[in-house]
């Protein structure tokens, strides 16, 4: 591996799209998928998204792709990611348009792949009328899925066959976000996954030896983990809003925190928020936190 670690941009600014040739998609359908609808309302989730070469991750793929084949298969997704904030809150493109490349110094291949999943203009609509007459939402038509999106995505759901409609983050105050996921929250009742896509932890400035194969974590990175996993399981959302002065391990867990802000759309998404989540992935790539749940 060269000594540059490939790092994840910057959230690109709204309305720029990076482009790159057209290629065949990847991946193949998870063994055994449920093809019914879902019993009752689909679970909200917080996940890890990686950058792309989690596609070439074997455990990280069976783990993404065992998940979603334990779910129901949604009758569409709404997605959250870190790389996307702008105010007011803005929706993407409903019909499919060009993936945003938002990652810089990966191997030229990781430019051409493709995930070709079919807009989603009626769950557009909804999110629009769930909104309160204070909370704008704007249409970016030009705006396709980014990397917190498509990545994950193509982990979970290879055949690209559910529609996908992409949320910003108009800010990142934690109490916000919640309101957000709790207005959203009756999607869930129509077969729709909402998905929080980010990091547990993100300090990428500080992981260079676990990019060039150093095993484990850092205590900074174990710590905010486990200090996490601890609030959720109480249900303690207070202690998770105010994470920025309570959690260990910060700064270095979050130098910024728009990795860690779609977990609050999630659950605010939940019925019950106090309720401790199932998690579906654990563990550390890379020394960050790779920790993922789903809640209902």
């Amino acid at each position: 591996m060269s000594d540059r670690v490939p790092e994840e941009s910057p959230a690109p600014q709204d309305g720029v799209t990076a482009t790159a040739p057209t290629a065949a998609p990847i991946g193949r359908a998870a063994a055994g998928r449920a093809e019914h609808k879902p019993n009752g309302p689909m679970p909200a989730i917080y996940l890890g998204h990686g950058a792309p070469p989690l596609l070439e991750d074997p455990v990280w793929m069976a783990e993404l792709g065992g998940w979603a084949a334990g779910m129901p298969k949604p009758s569409s997704i709404l997605i959250v990611s870190a790389h996307w904030q702008t105010a007011p809150i803005a929706i993407s493109a409903t019909q499919p348009v060009p993936l945003v490349y938002d990652f810089y110094g990966f191997p030229e291949h990781y430019y051409r792949l493709q995930y070709a999943a079919p807009g989603a203009p009626e769950l557009a609509a909804k999110v629009r009328a769930l909104m309160p007459a204070s909370e704008r939402v704007l249409d970016r038509p030009n705006r396709g899925l980014d990397h917190g999106a498509w990545v994950p995505l193509t982990a979970m759901y290879p055949d690209a066959d559910i529609p996908v409609l992409q949320m910003s983050m108009p800010d990142l105050d934690p109490q916000h976000l919640f309101e957000i996921g709790r207005r959203l929250a009756p999607l869930r009742d129509e077969g729709v996954l909402i998905v929080g896509s980010g990091f547990l932890t993100h300090g990428l400035p500080f992981v260079h030896e676990y990019f060039l194969g150093k095993p484990g974590a850092p205590q900074w990175s174990i710590d905010f983990d486990q200090w996490a996993m601890e609030a959720l399981n109480r249900g303690d959302v207070d202690e998770l809003f105010a994470f920025r002065e309570k959690a260990p391990g910060m700064p270095f867990a979050h130098p910024t925190v728009e990795h860690f802000a779609p977990l609050f759309v999630t659950l605010g998404a939940v019925t019950r928020p106090d309720d401790q989540p199932e998690y579906a992935i654990e563990g550390f790539a890379y020394g960050l936190s790779k920790r993922s749940f789903e809640a209902r």
